[in-house]
């Protein structure tokens, strides 16, 4: 089985179709700030989004993610 640390995540931008990464967990940071960026926008809960993610905690990630307007869910 592999550890938490090196799964794979799929990131779905839900502002812009057919917009989808498939990144380690720290590659969320990145992916999700620069998704922002082109918004002109940024988030301290791009972190706490990683940081929820690499926890294992679902319920919380998903309420980050939906805030965010992303989908994470584990790359199959």
């Amino acid at each position: 089985m592999k550890s938490q640390r090196a799964r794979i995540y799929q990131l779905t931008d839900r502002l812009h179709f057919g917009r989808v990464a498939r990144v380690p967990a720290d590659g969320i940071v990145a992916t999700v700030a620069s998704w922002l960026a082109e918004l002109d926008a940024d988030s301290p809960m791009v972190a706490d989004l990683a940081r929820t993610v690499r926890s294992g905690d679902w319920t919380a990630a998903h309420a980050i993610a939906e805030y965010l307007s992303v989908d994470v869910t584990v790359a199959a």
